[in-house]
């Protein structure tokens, strides 16, 4: 119930701060100049004063906590944490970062069901290898997730796929019972709604089928070049950009806020925020962007995430999805545009991810959409295959090994990027 109410509340707030930039656009463009390189430089200086646990999307903290004390939880996952994690990100939305709310959603769920069952005695321990801990953190993940996107199955095939990497038989009692919860309460307040609306499309078989293979490869493709672009970019051993983070994180965001506001200046109000609403758009067939969009907003997640501010990556990613599949649906004569969107999406967020069961559980979901269930599986498979020729480990879990005091302790068989 915690976790529901804290994501019900983090989604209303972000809202409010989007519609607030949105109207500061509206009476002048040109105050993106001046108010997003000031809140990303507002936001890094936060984060260098204690709160540096709170950066990024918060997925690959609470994929490093698996495999560290819980001393470790106490600092970086903590309540406060939890607080500051939001209220941050929400400061990033209302100065148009390309950030999304939902790895944070996780991170503050993870925190809130780690203090509640550290508060009765759940814990891990030490002399009979207890994990009731380490459960209480991956429900709360995975009931972070579900609440977010209103998506319960997505919130257990996430915890399973992403935060956990395996499964374990008295596991499924406390993560089940957690999104059971989450999705109750969140049902209850907001009512049964699906986050991009019911999407009516459908591809037959024949020659609709090359949209699958189109933009599995492609935006797969795209996905896996983002993650690595990331991965490089915020690698403290990179010749110009690591010593500039450490030395000057300040300096740096700034630099990425005039980028972003640049962007924003010469392409439109998409490179600002998570990019639901022009997704949806093209999702319903009602684009409000042009065919410039995905890239954009590819552009835009990269230099959000360079800054070092608080912001998840899966709305965004979403959203350059959706952009790179209205791309290829002209090439695809015969197919509808909608479903080539669609198909856009998944790939492109299996590519960045490398985890193309949510991928695809989370695309199903957010489109009320059973009858693509064929067309995306087969793409998020092809995305995988693609992005992992650019990309060779999964992001999310290159980002926790940098957390961690030794490379090989989430899977020695993977070098560290």
């Amino acid at each position: 119930m915690a976790v529901a109410l804290a994501a019900i509340a983090f989604a209303k707030a972000s809202d409010v701060a989007q519609a607030a930039f949105q109207w500061l656009l509206a009476q002048s463009p040109w105050y993106a100049l001046l108010v997003t390189p000031a809140m990303f430089a507002l936001l890094a200086w936060s984060t260098t004063r204690g709160l540096e646990t709170t950066r990024g999307s918060g997925i690959p903290q609470v994929i490093a906590a698996l495999q560290l004390p819980e001393g470790w939880w106490r600092r970086n996952l903590s309540l406060k944490v939890a607080l500051a994690k939001m209220l941050l990100t929400v400061s990033g939305l209302l100065g148009g970062a390309s950030i999304g709310r939902e790895g944070p959603t996780v991170h503050v769920g993870a925190a809130l069901m780690h203090a509640i069952g550290r508060r009765f005695g759940f814990r891990n321990a030490v002399g009979d290898g207890s994990r009731q801990g380490a459960l209480f953190l991956l429900a709360g993940g995975a009931a972070g997730i579900a609440a977010a996107f209103n998506t319960p199955l997505a919130g257990v095939v996430f915890a399973i796929e992403e935060l956990s990497g395996t499964f374990e038989h008295h596991f499924s009692g406390t993560l089940l019972t957690a999104v059971i919860v989450g999705g109750v309460v969140s049902l209850g307040l907001l009512g049964n709604y699906a986050y991009f609306g019911n999407v009516a499309t459908a591809l037959p078989l024949g020659r609709g089928w090359l949209a699958v293979l189109a933009c599995g490869a492609f935006c797969g493709l795209a996905g896996g070049v983002f993650s690595r672009l990331l991965l490089l970019a915020t690698d403290a051993r990179t010749r110009w950009l690591g010593p500039l983070r450490a030395r000057h994180p300040v300096l740096l965001a700034v630099c990425c806020g005039v980028a972003l506001a640049a962007l924003g200046l010469a392409f439109g109000n998409g490179a600002f925020g998570t990019g639901y609403a022009q997704a949806r758009g093209l999702l319903q067939g009602q684009a409000t962007v042009g065919h410039e969009f995905g890239v954009v907003k590819f552009a835009a997640n990269l230099v959000s995430y360079l800054a070092g501010i608080p912001g998840g990556l899966f709305s965004p990613a979403l959203a350059v999805g959706a952009g790179l599949g209205h791309n290829l649906a002209p090439l695809l004569p015969g197919v509808a545009p909608t479903a080539v969107v669609l198909l856009g999406m998944c790939a492109y967020l299996t590519g960045v991810t490398q985890a193309p069961l949510t991928s695809a559980v989370i695309s199903m979901e957010l489109t009320d959409n059973s009858a693509m269930l064929l067309p995306i599986l087969a793409t998020v498979l092809i995305a995988r295959g693609a992005s992992s020729l650019v990309c060779h480990q999964p992001v999310y879990k290159a980002l926790a090994l940098r957390l961690l005091p030794m490379p090989t302790a989430i899977d020695a068989k993977e070098p560290r990027t």
